[in-house]
């Protein structure tokens, strides 16, 4: 009860910042949000509190069930959508209203986490009057939990009759299995809306994100002609598969570094005489001697672009390194795509003007669009070339994907006060 109490002076903190420019219904919609905290925060444990890494099929759909249950509370129908067994990945949550008025609009979250059942465990837990530490507590159960708590508190005053809003979060977005599969019904569903808002962790308080880059994967395979070592850089011998490998990685650094919104990261090599790799587990092992000349080398990286068209020449200029190879040796790159790209447009700096708007009229200062190349591929990506987009509407905090992740409590109870009036503007 003693956190309690802390929270509710800072949620009356913030009531008292609130600005003139508000409405009546704007006014009892913040009282709501207040009188509902409560039992937000309670909901917030109760998701965190539940492992779910991508792997976690069981734990997953486990924090669906709690959704599910909450968002039938107010009004929602509600649906589990169970990915094909091939794709190794558990579902997709999703709550729906329908309707004929306001703007039709499609909330994105996902359920899963990078914590897999293997890793060391940590529950919701208050670290102090204004930070909250658990697994996915920040990425992103706290934007989830957020999304829910405005559209309640919005529910609670009637003000959802006849509007249409989808609520889709996702089972595998930190570690997604067949793209192609698992978003098919996520990217059908978001054509039917006329703006999309993910809840993904916030930049900052007074930041909000109209781009995302994108992320693909490569793969790098050199080989060489295995020799004693003694005669290494020699016609007969070359350079051997670890030396050809070192080549393009520089070169890569060399020509593509540097480039505005274009980063590529190799996060693995094994390299040897003999070498065995799993794709699935990200698991290598190599066999080799100081005396030997190596005959097989791998590499694994990924690429993060803003726009096909970067990613595009970026991989035609890593084909044409890959392809000058050293004496005696060979390589090629498998490219493989991942997330595309949520490019800067004019609606989605004009969705990011509208907060702005709020956020002043709160009292709660500007909220400017972060920088297009600041984060990193996300599920609205996906659908950023049908509609409008705003992400990063979610919970501040900080270590995301690390252990010992956080959530600033202090800052939380007025994202969601923000959150919840500007889907109210937005479907009125």
């Amino acid at each position: 009860m003693k956190k309690f109490t802390l929270l509710l002076s800072l949620l009356c903190l913030f009531t008292s910042l609130q600005a003139q420019n508000l409405s009546e219904i704007e006014e009892k919609l913040l009282a709501e949000v207040e009188k509902n905290y409560e039992e937000t925060v309670a909901l917030l444990e109760e998701v965190t509190n539940i492992n779910s890494g991508s792997l976690n099929l069981e734990g997953v759909e486990a924090v669906s069930k709690v959704f599910e249950r909450e968002f039938q509370k107010i009004g929602f129908e509600t649906e589990w959508y169970k990915l094909p067994a091939e794709v190794k990945r558990s579902g997709h949550f999703i709550a729906t209203r329908k309707g004929n008025k306001g703007k039709k609009i499609f909330i994105i979250g996902h359920l899963d986490t990078v914590f897999e059942k293997d890793m060391p465990f940590s529950p919701f837990t208050y670290i102090n009057d204004s930070t909250a530490t658990g697994q996915g507590v920040n990425d992103m159960k706290g934007g989830d939990v957020m999304a829910f708590a405005s559209l309640k508190a919005l529910h609670d005053l009637g003000l959802l009759e006849d509007r249409t809003i989808t609520v889709y979060f996702t089972g595998d977005e930190e570690s997604s299995g067949d793209e192609e599969i698992s978003r098919r019904d996520f990217i059908a569903r978001a054509k039917e809306h006329d703006v999309a808002l993910a809840f993904e962790t916030t930049q900052s308080f007074g930041i909000t994100t109209v781009a995302r880059r994108g992320s693909s994967g490569w793969t790098l395979k050199t080989s060489g002609k295995q020799s004693h070592s003694s005669g290494v850089f020699r016609e007969s011998v070359g350079y051997g598969a670890i030396y050809e490998a070192a080549r393009i990685l520089t070169e890569f650094r060399e020509e593509l570094a540097g480039e505005q919104y274009l980063t590529f990261n190799p996060g693995q090599i094994i390299g040897g005489s003999d070498i065995s790799y799993n794709s699935e587990s990200g698991k290598g092992e190599a066999m080799g001697k100081t005396n030997i000349v190596a005959r097989e080398a791998l590499v694994t990286g990924d690429l993060r672009f803003l726009g096909e068209e970067q990613k595009e020449i970026a991989r035609e200029k890593m084909k044409k390194i890959v392809a000058k190879n050293l004496n005696q040796t060979d390589a090629e790159i498998i490219f493989e795509d991942g997330l595309p790209s949520m490019i800067p447009t004019e609606g989605n700096y004009a969705l990011a003007e509208q907060l702005n708007q709020l956020s002043q009229d709160m009292g709660l200062g500007p909220v400017e669009p972060g920088d297009p190349g600041s984060r990193g591929a996300g599920d609205i990506s996906f659908v950023a070339n049908y509609l409008d987009c705003l992400d990063g509407l979610g919970a501040s905090g900080k270590g995301a994907h690390a252990p010992g992740e956080t959530i600033n409590m202090n800052e939380y109870p007025a994202l969601i006060k923000r959150s919840t009036l500007f889907l109210y503007r937005l479907t009125r």
